[in-house]
């Protein structure tokens, strides 16, 4: 999705692999107040399967998720804003 006045920007705060299934990574990105959050997930089909991950994505508003635990938005807010400081939203990461 390109960036519109629709979309809201959202930047890398974790990634992790799933232990339920194997090969299958999940990507959450949130926004700067760590209010909400966006989740993506990967399966990876090889080795030779090359998808970059970015630094930034712009999400629908109604593919975010709420944030409700303070610690964890605490979290999320200094890591997307550290992303957003030293990274382009286009940036590989």
């Amino acid at each position: 999705m390109s960036a519109t006045e629709e979309s809201v920007r959202v930047w890398l705060v974790e990634r992790t692999y799933s232990d339920d299934e194997q090969n299958l990574i999940i990507l959450t990105y949130a926004t700067p107040d760590g209010e909400q959050y966006f989740r993506k997930e990967r399966a990876l089909t090889s080795f030779s399967d090359v998808r970059e991950t970015t630094a930034a994505v712009d999400a629908d508003p109604d593919n975010l998720g709420s944030v409700d635990d303070p610690d964890l938005q605490a979290q999320y807010a200094a890591e997307a804003t550290r992303m957003a400081e030293k990274h382009d939203p286009d940036d590989a990461i």
